[in-house]
């Protein structure tokens, strides 16, 4: 490390993007501080994933044990199945402190100095820090701005973080209202649905698009509504804008058209999630000392690299990792650009390859996918000149699933005909979230199906499901 600069890697946002960036730094003998101005962790581990993981796996449960059709054709008899909702809570604040404390002492046991406090770029490769002792100045061969994101609130919307709430709130758990509306379908939304309504809530579930899940595969979704929310105490509303929603009790929700944006409904409900995606945390950044203007929607500008550019030209010794770059809002691709990132400033210069990168949604059953959607796709091919094909099983026909007696789900491949490179891989069903993996190293090695038709897969198992799939496709042209 040159003398002239305090640390080699300066990383500014310690969840799990500048973490995993942390952890790869220290690897390649980088000189490493990571700066934080709230709870180590980020979104992911305090807000996000980790607690909603805990609250879907003990609701789950519940779902599960009180499904008495279910347990019956297994041969099981329960009596009457009750849980505690502070327990359930406590249950998912254990897991987020545990994995905050495993985060913050993976960064001590490596060395990495953490700074408490406010972070702006304060010019070339140089940070000003303000803390509670006051302002310093750290200085960096190479920064890597790892801000993250918040929940987005519409215009319109108004927030009392008790009756009207985000996800940040709702990770909680601090009450199971009798009905509760949900504004939004995407896989936050869905998953809270999954929740609420395992727990006894009456759920309204509202989509201002004109279909429910919309970034889902068509297929997926039109099976995931059949299985996830006909049957269950959910409602929905379709082409439905929350114009306004007014905090009390009850709750107000004016429901306009989305089109004419006309008010069409009056909702009085309990409780209101906003589950409308989320923005990038980028303001007061410090960007401007350096001339970086942020794109209209917030994001940093980045390229290929994930170098901070200005003007189309690329700032040296200053990154942008994670939901602030606005590539793939997902905890796990915020990982693999803070490791590229690092690989790049080592001289080993990595993209990232965001069409292999897998997602889920963890309801259940759960939903697992990677690369494009069939719309995706035929665009492509329209505008590519090939074919597009489509392979689909389902687990009824799967031996483990029958008996595990979760049979409901599907697993679709999408490729093209000429050379059998798979483009995506969509799955709704049980473990459909790890089952992906092996799709999404398929496509990350654009693997063609007529080599994958002859791998072996363990028998009985779910993955046979992904097998039978290659193997239809290869018998369909």
């Amino acid at each position: 490390m040159s003398e002239t600069f305090d640390y080699d890697l300066l990383i500014i946002g310690a969840g799990v993007g500048g973490h995993g960036a942390a952890l790869h730094a220290v690897s390649c003998g980088l000189k490493t501080a990571i700066v934080e101005a709230a709870d180590m962790g980020g979104t992911c581990v305090n807000r996000g994933c980790i607690p909603s993981k805990a609250l879907l796996a003990a609701s789950g449960r519940v779902r599960e044990l009180r499904d008495t059709h279910h347990l019956k054709s297994l041969g099981i008899q329960l009596d009457a199945v009750s849980f505690d909702r502070q327990g359930i809570a406590d249950h998912a604040n254990s897991i987020v402190t545990k994995q905050r404390d495993a985060l913050i002492n993976s960064l001590k046991r490596l060395g990495v100095e953490t700074i408490h406090g406010w972070a702006r770029i304060a010019g070339k490769q140089k940070v000003s820090v303000e803390t509670k002792e006051g302002n310093k100045i750290i200085t960096a061969k190479d920064i890597i701005l790892a801000p993250g994101s918040i929940p987005f609130v519409p215009p319109g919307v108004e927030i009392d973080h008790k009756t009207v709430f985000t996800s940040d709130d709702a990770v909680r758990l601090e009450s199971l209202p009798d009905w509760i509306a949900i504004v939004g379908s995407g896989y936050i939304g869905l998953e809270f649905a999954d929740i609420y309504s395992a727990l006894g809530c009456e759920v309204t579930l509202i989509e201002a698009l004109d279909q429910l899940m919309p970034g889902f595969d068509p297929d997926i979704a039109k099976l995931a509504q059949r299985v996830l929310i006909t049957p269950r105490d959910i409602e929905t509303r379709v082409g439905m804008l929350a114009k306004r929603v007014t905090p009390g009790s009850p709750v107000v929700i004016e429901l306009a058209d989305a089109k004419t944006k006309e008010v069409v409904e009056v909702l009085e409900v309990d409780a209101c999630l906003i589950a409308t995606g989320r923005i990038p945390y980028t303001k007061d950044l410090g960007l401007q000392s350096v001339g970086v203007e942020l794109d209209q929607r917030g994001f940093i500008p980045v390229n290929d690299h994930l170098a901070v550019v200005k003007k189309g030209k690329a700032i040296p010794h200053l990154w942008a990792i994670g939901d602030a770059t606005g590539k793939m809002m997902l905890a796990h691709t915020a990982s693999a650009q803070g490791v590229a990132v690092v690989e790049t400033i080592c001289g080993r210069p990595r993209e990232v390859d965001y069409h292999s990168i897998p997602a889920a949604a963890f309801t259940h059953p759960e939903i697992g996918f990677v690369g494009m959607t069939e719309p995706a796709a035929q665009e492509k091919a329209k505008a590519e000149g090939f074919k597009v094909g489509v392979a689909r099983t389902y687990f009824k026909g799967n031996a483990k699933a029958i008996a595990e007696g979760e049979t409901e789900g599907m697993a679709k491949i999408i490729y093209r005909t000429d050379t059998g490179e798979v483009l995506g891989v969509h799955i709704f069903g049980l473990h459909a979230s790890d089952l992906i993996h092996e799709a999404a190293s398929a496509i990350a090695q654009r693997q063609s199906v007529n080599s994958l038709a002859f791998l072996v897969h363990t028998h009985p198992t779910l993955s046979e499901v992904l097998d039978e799939a290659y193997k239809r496709a290869i018998g369909a042209h």
